[in-house]
């Protein structure tokens, strides 16, 4: 009868674990449940929301979308948006869930991927609005070039946008945390060169639209005269 008590002792001791662990268990499962209805129903929610404010118009505008497609990918800046924040919430419920086994490092590793995911949606959101202004950058500086008589209006106008493009760039690594150091002090340079040349530029025809108004508004003869003469 020892013998036999000795050998059913493991048995007893796997089956105290197993009975220890199966509603922790039973709870991982009902959590990651749990999450993955939430992400789901905050996928549809953000997708929806995004295209009630037209925000896959300002990503088309700024050129982020054209890129994504250039690269193959077949959804746009809105379903990236929307595909990291179902991870996002996807990656929290791991997390509980393992945790709640007792898997600390399995939770320290997952919660790293959790924590890294806000700083490309906001290095994507950076990207779509700075994308946004730089095209309105561009428009703006091209026109004024156009009604001061620059010749040069639009190539001005394409270099200030690329400058806001590059900054834009640089914003967004900085936010995943891709050291950009040596490329930041090498685009200021570029930025102070194309700033000064637009200055130059804008001044000189500046210069002549201004005046042409002072000419038009306050001429220095009257009508009569200027026939007379």
């Amino acid at each position: 009868m020892v013998t036999v008590g000795i050998s059913l002792e493991p048995v007893r001791t796997f089956l105290a674990q197993a009975g220890a662990l199966l509603p922790k268990l039973v709870l991982a499962i009902v959590i990651l449940l749990v999450g993955w209805l939430l992400a789901k129903l905050l996928r549809l929610a953000v997708a929806k929301g995004l295209r009630a404010i037209n925000f896959h118009i300002l990503t088309e505008r700024a050129g982020i979308d054209g890129f994504l497609r250039q690269g193959g990918i077949a959804t746009d800046t809105s379903g990236v948006l929307v595909l990291l924040l179902y991870w996002l919430v996807i990656l929290a419920a791991l997390m509980i869930a393992f945790n709640s086994l007792g898997l600390t490092h399995v939770t320290e590793v997952v919660g790293r991927v959790a924590l890294f995911i806000p700083d490309v949606i906001l290095a994507v959101l950076i990207l779509a609005f700075g994308g946004y202004f730089a095209r309105f950058v561009d428009r703006t500086i091209t026109a004024y070039g156009k009604n001061v008589g620059v010749a040069d209006a639009e190539l001005l106008g394409q270099l200030a946008r690329y400058a806001v493009l590059v900054f834009v760039v640089l914003m967004a690594l900085e936010q995943v945390q891709v050291e950009t150091q040596l490329v930041h002090q090498s685009f200021l340079i570029l930025l102070t060169g194309v700033v000064l040349a637009a200055a130059l530029a804008f001044g000189l025809g500046g210069q002549q639209w201004a005046a042409k108004m002072l000419e038009h508004w306050f001429p220095t003869k009257d009508p009569q005269e200027r026939k007379d003469g």
